[in-house]
């Protein structure tokens, strides 16, 4: 049965934050508000997390995982960021972006897409992630949660506890969240200003 905690939004309980952390220390697996709807979230580190998200979630192998970072810095030691591309970024975070890019040796194997070798890396805009990320000491593996066979991630805590009760051991409720998934942008495909691969909350390109 998972956990759940119910955190404030803009200012999240330090108790609470470390208590997620270490079920993710235990190699748990976390369901988290965002900026853009619900995610599941495991430490970068836990050989199993990968799997555990795409047995919830039903992935193949073609989908990019995300590596939520707590700001730039962290995110440039794990993907190569050319001026170009670290302009359209550097502008776009935090907020609801997910960015593919080849990753670095900072990344394991096991988490790039396997003919690519390209992740995926997002700076979210939710107090609760930030302070999460703060405690974590690195990014969080993630996949937004949406359910097989739905368009949209889950958005309310109780709703993700019910239904994921015996698939994550912990759940943080903060209350309202996003609404849409984040805007995916591959800067691999060739194209200068990135391809949008998913539209979602996020508007593309950033003015």
């Amino acid at each position: 049965m998972a956990r759940y905690l119910d955190v404030h939004p803009v200012d999240p309980q330090p108790r609470a934050i470390a208590q997620t952390v270490a079920v993710l220390d235990g190699g748990g697996l976390l369901a988290y508000p965002t900026d853009s709807g619900y995610a599941l979230g495991a430490r970068m580190g836990d050989a199993q997390a990968k799997e555990r998200i795409r047995a919830v979630r039903r992935l193949d192998d073609r989908h990019h995982y995300t590596l939520v970072c707590r700001d730039f810095a962290q995110l440039g030691q794990l993907v190569h960021v050319d001026n170009h591309v670290f302009r359209a970024v550097k502008a776009a975070t935090p907020g609801p972006y997910t960015f593919i890019l080849p990753a670095t040796h900072e990344v394991p194997r096991r988490l790039l897409h396997p003919k690519k070798r390209t992740v995926g890396v997002r700076i979210p805009e939710h107090a609760v992630v930030r302070a999460l990320l703060a405690e974590l000491g690195e990014p969080l593996l993630s996949s937004t949660l949406i359910l097989p066979g739905e368009q949209e991630p889950m958005t309310d805590g109780w709703s993700v506890k019910e239904a994921l009760d015996h698939v994550v051991d912990i759940v943080l409720d903060s209350g309202e969240c996003g609404l849409e998934p984040t805007t995916v942008v591959d800067f691999t495909l060739g194209e200068p200003t990135g391809e949008v691969v998913r539209q979602g909350a996020g508007p593309w390109p950033v003015r």
